[in-house]
């Protein structure tokens, strides 16, 4: 039987050494077919034959998947090797050729989207297939785009504007150093190590490691809340006045390709649920032995005083082929593939980026997976997630480029179902000890990527809305630490200083209405498990054809060709009920 072993990826399918005559020869190529494909410009019109038309899409995805090959062996390279000077050196160029790259075909996507009238649009999309709702996608924009002079002024001005603000706030919080006291020495140290410490055993330092974060952007809040105040305003002007959205965050819901009303069922679901992660708060407070969990406590560690168990990298392996194989053999026969084509890096070495992740390049190369792998469970957890999203992509292996990823609220779906299953076939093979902690940590990730985020849509919204208004960086302080109280109700002591949060979180000021999308794509998932567990094996299908369409199709569409609405709150609340029943779960072992 085969052994799984710990080890790095091989690249070698998407480009040879650097150095290589055959790697300039791969970029040769690409800069000779782009430089081409500029010429097409001269022949654009509305009249355009649909042959013609089709004949450019196919070369745009020859195109791309040219690009994604290079491109991403350098991504790749560096990822596997963050201190090599050859890596960094090719990431730098590969990035600088993307950029060239896509300005040379960047004329076709301007043409299309304001150029074509309604008529010839539709004349042209008839024989697109699977690009139809790519392209149409592609047209909802037209309606808030303005003339070309109009976009070249907000384009340069955005340099000097928006993206300098967003640089700014990044620069000046990147830039502050946290001196904390443990034992009897004073360390200074990132964000980044400081947040470590509020998983930490002892509360004291939990609560120091929280009081010297917050205490940094209160300090600073003049400065930080004045750059907030001015995206906000920034994101409406533009959005709201002068391209006509509906509302700041129906920007973000069309860019998602979702309706406006799929959201607002989707957040009014999360907030009438907050007292199912109230309960698990309460309970996590008993297996900390505490009266009541303080705001400072949310990610402590549950289960300090349990041994847990340390997992082979052969037998986490074969655990999560085991649980896909369970659901579908075609899922279990795809996770393969990224091993028997060593497509994983999983061993842990100086100079490998942390974390993990799964990169898909081109629909017919089996997608590359990097993960960190030290033993743990939830180490194990993380396997099943990445693996998930390389079956997801392999689903829709046989979609054009264009659409092979699934939009961003979707993305999700396979990777936190794979975790389910996952969870549901180990839980009765380990202790009731070793359960209580994985089902600990797991509720946490759940508050953490659904409650947490949906909250932080509700009070963007709310902020918005005030600083539109005319508003003082204090009031939005205290709407945000209102939101906290709603959430948390009487589970959780909540301290003045958390008022301050809401400026320590980089998406608010990078991407206004990110976050809904993680509560969207894990309450996808959860939902869709608890249909599975109703109707076992007679759900495979329709979750296998969901996956496997993509980005092919609108979600709200995709979704009920298959009988869920996610339009509807009751679609929501069954994703609620799953975590309902696993905090009863968790109860029961206390």
């Amino acid at each position: 039987m085969k052994e799984y072993k710990l080890g790095k990826w091989d690249l070698s399918e998407l480009a040879d050494s650097p150095k290589s005559p055959k790697f300039h020869k791969q970029i040769q190529e690409l800069e000779k077919q782009a430089k081409k494909f500029e010429k097409i410009k001269s022949e654009l019109n509305s009249k355009i034959s649909s042959k013609k038309f089709l004949k450019i899409m196919h070369e745009i995805e020859e195109i791309s998947e040219k690009m994604s090959k290079v491109g991403g062996y350098a991504s790749l390279s560096y990822s596997s090797d963050t201190q090599s000077d050859e890596a960094t050196s090719l990431l730098t160029k590969m990035s600088k050729l993307g950029s060239e790259i896509s300005n040379k075909i960047l004329f076709f996507d301007l043409w299309w989207k304001t150029q074509v009238d309604e008529k010839n649009a539709n004349r042209l999309m008839k024989d697109t297939g699977e690009l139809t709702e790519y392209l149409s996608h592609k047209r909802l924009f037209a309606k808030y785009s303005l003339s070309e002079p109009e976009e070249k002024i907000i384009n340069t001005l955005d340099v000097t504007g928006i993206s300098a603000l967003v640089k700014l706030y990044d620069k000046i919080t990147n830039a502050y150093e946290y001196k904390m006291k443990i034992g009897n020495k004073t360390k200074t140290m990132t964000r980044e190590e400081l947040t470590n410490y509020v998983r930490n055993t002892n509360p004291k330092i939990r609560e120091t490691a929280y009081k010297t974060i917050l205490t940094k952007y209160t300090d600073n809040k003049g400065v930080i809340g004045e750059i907030y105040q001015n995206i906000v305003l920034n994101w409406r002007d533009e959005g709201v006045e002068i391209r006509g959205y509906k509302s700041p965050i129906s920007m973000r819901n069309i860019g998602n390709d979702i309706d406006d009303q799929t959201i607002e069922s989707l957040l009014s679901v999360c907030r009438k649920n907050s007292p199912v992660f109230q309960k698990f708060f309460v309970q996590k407070a008993k297996m900390l032995k505490m009266k009541k969990l303080r705001r400072y406590d949310l990610y402590a560690p549950a289960a300090a005083n349990i041994k847990e168990e340390n997992y082979s990298y052969n037998k986490a392996v074969k655990l999560v082929f085991e649980s896909l194989g369970k659901f579908s053999g075609t899922l279990e026969e795809f996770a393969k593939k990224i091993f028997n084509e060593n497509h994983i890096d999983s061993s842990v070495r100086q100079g490998k980026r942390d974390g993990a992740f799964c990169s898909t390049l081109a629909p017919k190369i089996t997608p590359y997976v990097l993960v960190n792998f030290t033993g743990k469970s939830r180490d194990v957890f993380t396997l099943a997630h990445e693996l998930g999203h390389a079956v997801h992509s392999q689903t829709a292996q046989d979609r054009s480029i264009l659409v092979q990823d699934a939009p961003l609220p979707l993305a999700e779906t396979a990777s936190t179902f794979s975790e389910l299953l996952l969870y549901d076939n180990i839980s009765n093979k380990i202790s009731n000890d070793e359960k209580k902690i994985m089902l600990s940590e797991k509720i946490d990730d759940l508050y953490a990527t659904i409650l947490r985020q949906s909250f932080f849509t509700i009070f963007e919204i709310d902020a918005h809305k005030q600083i539109g208004e005319g508003t003082t960086i204090d009031e939005i302080s205290k709407t945000y630490i209102q939101n906290l109280k709603e959430q948390f109700g009487n589970s959780v002591i909540l301290s003045e200083d958390f008022a301050i949060e809401w400026s320590c979180i980089p998406h608010f000021y990078h991407t206004p209405f990110y976050c809904y999308a993680y509560s969207f794509g894990n309450l996808l998932a959860l939902s869709l498990f608890q249909r599975y567990k109703k109707e076992g094996k007679d759900f495979v299908p329709a979750y296998l054809n969901i996956l496997a369409a993509g980005g092919s199709k609108k979600p709200e569409k995709l979704l009920l060709e298959y009988g869920f609405d996610i339009t509807s709150p009751k679609f929501w609340q069954e994703g609620f009920d799953y975590v309902s029943e696993q905090v009863k779960t968790l109860s029961s072992l206390n």
